[in-house]
C-alpha cells in the first residue's frame, strides 16, 4: 500500500487527545533536558526584548533577530567589558531558530543570511578587540585531585562532616578516573555503578552529551594500588552511606561512621558492595549529614570542587578558574602527559573525534607532540 505525500496544506487528523499529548511528550524529549532549559530562557529573553522594542518574536523577521544580537555584543558590564560572549549569543540564536522550526517556520528567519553575517561580524569584532576570550576551566590533575581528597579526610571530625567527606571523595575520585562530566555524575543510579571482582568499578552511563540517543557505555575505573586513591574503595564507602541513610535514616549513617573501623591501606572495594536502589542516586547533597531524595545538581556538584579545592588552600584566583569540567579536562591533561595517545583517551572520554581532545593537550599541555622540545635550546 502506498502512502499519500503529506503536503503543507494537508488536513490535521482528529487524533484522540492522548495520542497528541505523547506526540508532543515525544517531541519534547528530542532533547535534553539541559537544552530544553537554556532554549527557554533564551527565548523569554529574545522575547522580553521584542515586547520592550515593539517588535513581533514570532515570525521574527531577520533584521529584528540582527538588531538583537547587535544590541547584545553591544552590551557592557559594569566593569567595562562585553556582558555577553559570542558563544553566548550564538546559543541564543540557536534558541531562536529552535523556536521557529517547532512552529513551523519556513523558511526560518534565524537561518537568514542577514542573521548569519551578523553573528560572523560580531565574532570577528570581538576577536580583534580581544574582548570576551574563551576561558576553558583549570585541569585538575592526579597530584591536585589527591590533595583535594587527602585534605577533605584530615579535615573531617564528627560524623556529619565524614560523610560529606566519603561523598566527595567518591564525586573526585570517580568523575577523574573515569573523565566524567557533571552532568553524568549527577545522573548516575544505583543500577549504573558496579563493584567488579577483575576491574574495581564499572560505570554504566546510560547516556550522554555526545550519546543524546542512550546507546549506552561502560566506563571501567580501576582498582588502584593503594587503597587511599582508589575510586573503587571510595565508592564503596559512600554507598555504605546511601544504603545505610535509604533503609534506617540519619541514626543508622551514624551508627555506621562511629563502628566504622578508620580507613587506611586496606582496600574496602575487595568485600561485597552495599545495595543502592536501581533508580536511587548515587550522588546527593548531605547537608549536617542528611542526605536529599534527589540528585546533586550539576551547580552542587561545580561547588563541592571549589569548596575543596578552597580548603586545600588554593588561592582564590585560581578556586575561580576551577569548575565541574576539571575532573574531565584533567584526565585528558594527566594521560596527554603520561604518553597516551588520542584514541586511547578517547575511549575513557567518550568523544567522538579527536579534535576536542587536541584542543584540551594545546590548551594544558602544549609541550605534548611539539616539535618545540627537540630544537635543542
Amino acid at each position: 500500500m502506498i502512502l499519500p505525500a503529506v503536503t503543507a496544506a494537508a488536513e490535521v487528523p482528529a487524533l484522540p487527545v492522548d495520542v497528541v499529548e505523547r506526540i508532543r511528550v515525544a517531541t519534547i524529549d528530542s532533547q535534553s533536558e539541559g537544552t530544553r532549559r537554556a532554549y527557554s530562557s533564551a527565548w523569554r529573553r529574545f522575547e522580553g526584548w521584542c515586547r520592550r522594542s515593539g517588535y513581533e518574536s514570532l515570525p521574527a523577521h531577520p533584521t529584528v533577530i540582527a538588531a538583537y544580537l547587535v544590541d547584545a555584543a553591544e552590551t557592557v558590564a559594569e566593569n567595562g567589558e562585553r556582558a555577553y560572549s559570542a558563544v553566548t549569543l550564538s546559543k541564543w540564536c540557536a534558541a531562536i531558530f529552535d523556536r521557529h522550526r517547532r512552529a513551523g517556520m519556513d523558511p526560518n528567519p534565524a537561518a537568514h543570511e542577514l542573521v548569519r553575517q551578523t553573528m560572523s561580524g560580531i565574532r570577528r569584532q570581538y576577536a580583534a578587540r580581544g574582548d570576551r576570550p574563551r576561558q576553558p576551566r583549570t585541569p585538575l590533575l592526579t597530584d591536585d585531585v589527591m590533595l583535594l581528597v587527602s585534605t577533605a579526610r584530615e579535615q573531617a571530625t564528627g560524623w556529619a562532616s565524614q560523610v560529606c567527606e566519603r561523598r566527595d571523595s567518591a564525586l573526585l575520585l570517580m568523575g577523574f578516573a573515569g573523565a566524567f562530566r557533571r552532568s553524568e555524575l549527577s545522573a548516575l543510579t544505583g543500577a549504573d555503578v558496579e563493584v567488579h571482582a577483575a576491574d574495581g568499578v564499572h560505570v554504566h552511563l546510560r547516556k550522554s552529551k555526545t550519546d543524546q540517543l542512550g546507546e549506552g557505555a561502560t566506563y571501567p575505573l580501576p582498582r588502584t594500588q593503594d587503597a587511599l586513591r582508589c575510586p573503587a574503595c571510595a565508592f564503596v564507602r559512600w554507598a555504605a552511606v546511601v544504603s545505610e541513610y535509604d533503609a534506617g535514616g540519619k541514626d543508622a549513617v551514624i551508627r555506621l561512621i562511629t563502628d566504622a573501623p578508620e580507613f587506611g591501606s586496606r582496600h574496602t572495594c575487595r568485600s561485597r558492595a552495599p545495595k543502592i536502589g536501581r533508580r536511587a542516586p548515587v550522588f546527593r547533597s548531605c547537608r549536617n549529614g542528611v542526605l536529599s531524595e534527589g540528585p546533586l545538581s550539576g551547580a552542587g556538584i561545580h561547588a563541592v570542587i571549589r569548596r575543596r579545592a578552597s580548603r586545600a588552600g588554593f588561592e582564590p584566583e585560581a578556586v575561580e578558574r576551577l569548575g565541574g569540567h576539571s575532573l574531565r579536562a584533567g584526565f585528558v591533561t594527566q594521560a596527554a602527559r603520561a604518553g597516551a595517545d588520542h584514541h586511547s583517551i578517547m575511549r575513557q572520554t567518550g568523544h567522538r573525534t579527536p579534535a576536542m581532545v587536541t584542543r584540551y593537550v594545546r590548551e594544558s599541555a602544549p609541550l605534548i607532540g611539539n616539535a618545540v622540545t627537540v630544537l635543542g635550546l
